[in-house]
């Protein structure tokens, strides 16, 4: 797949656009202010891979925290906010990034904002949100496919209208998020703006419900996009633990290539054949293995049907028998392992494999 060719935006140590990896960012779900927990937990998230960890600011009390949180982290610290007073002061404290709604700002805090971000040079990320335009083509509900269509196109005007008016005072650093909870709307209004602006943008679907869906219309949304080369940044948004999210947003980008970071996993989705408890196995090794950088391909399988092929196709693998398993490396059969010593076995090997 071929990228589409963006304007490069630093954002404090990491770069997107251009031909800088897609970067995936971390949410802090703590008080901004509460500064033990939010450095706490985003700790957890650059463990996880993030490079760029999001804040809430929604009081001077969390503006005034940013200093002190920026000490203790490891990535780029960005912010939403959607009030001109705590963004100007968030940006005179060091945010690397502020996401803003222009719809929630006037045009005089707009300006005011641009000429803080220059002087900083702290770059904006626009934030268009569907939820202020939806109300305008209400009569157009009805026919489902011409209103996603409007939508999108509405979408796409508003997000032209901001570039240009932040061209016009010579700002330049600029990311777009396209901000709607469906996933055909999003993907649609990214594709139709793709060819029309050359920023960077982010990626993300406002998560609704439980993880389950949530990690389906984000892989499906920004899996989309990704494989048409659309997305310089990607966020991953559940009802759930951030540092789940940032797994996730990996597990995308390693499905299509996007990313070498962390192992992947393979395992059959088992069948009579099966003899071992391979769901408590692949859990183990799991958790045995999270922490671990290597691009290693891991195989857990339930059978000698399939297993053998499977596991020699890997770095390293298990094939489960009736007595056990079968322990290959590198395409080949090492020795037998008893059922009880399978996953601790495979992440030995997989711990030895990425030190090597």
């Amino acid at each position: 797949m071929k990228r589409r060719e963006t304007k490069p935006v630093k954002i404090g140590k990491v770069k997107i656009g251009g031909t800088s990896p897609i970067a995936v960012e971390g949410v802090i779900k703590t008080k901004t202010e509460d500064t033990v927990s939010t450095i706490a937990q985003s700790k957890k998230l650059i463990k996880a891979g993030a490079k760029i960890v999001k804040i809430a600011l929604s009081n001077m009390v969390a503006v005034r925290a940013i200093s002190k949180i920026k000490d203790r982290i490891d990535a780029s610290l960005v912010a939403d906010v959607h009030n001109c007073r705590l963004a100007l002061e968030s940006i005179e404290r060091g945010i690397d990034k502020l996401t803003v709604n222009p719809e929630n700002i006037s045009k005089e805090g707009m300006l005011r904002i641009i000429e803080k971000a220059k002087e900083k040079e702290v770059p904006l990320c626009i934030e268009i949100s569907s939820n202020s335009l939806e109300r305008k083509f209400s009569s157009e509900r009805k026919e489902v496919e011409k209103y996603r269509e409007v939508l999108a196109e509405e979408i796409v005007k508003s997000a032209l209208n901001t570039t240009e008016f932040l061209e016009k005072e010579s700002f330049s650093d600029i990311i777009i998020y396209l901000k709607t909870s469906d996933v055909l709307t999003t993907i649609l209004s990214y594709q139709l703006l793709s060819d029309k602006i050359s920023y960077p943008f982010h990626l993300e679907i406002p998560s609704i419900g439980s993880s389950l869906p949530g990690i389906i219309r984000s892989s499906i949304s920004i899996g989309t996009l990704l494989f048409q080369g659309i997305g310089d940044v990607i966020k991953v948004s559940l009802a759930d633990d951030p540092v789940e999210e940032v797994k996730v947003g990996y597990e995308i980008l390693k499905s299509l290539s996007l990313s070498k970071r962390g192992p992947i996993l393979v395992s059959c989705p088992t069948c009579g054949r099966c003899h071992t408890d391979l769901e408590t196995v692949v859990r183990d090794v799991l958790s045995g293995i999270e922490g671990i950088e290597a691009p290693l391909k891991i195989a857990v399988m339930g059978c000698e049907v399939n297993g053998p092929g499977e596991a020699k196709d890997a770095d390293v693998g298990i094939a489960c028998t009736r007595y056990g398993g079968v322990l290959f490396k590198k395409g080949k059969s090492l020795r037998r392992i008893k059922e009880k010593d399978i996953a601790r076995v495979l992440i030995e090997e997989v711990k030895k494999m990425s030190c090597s």
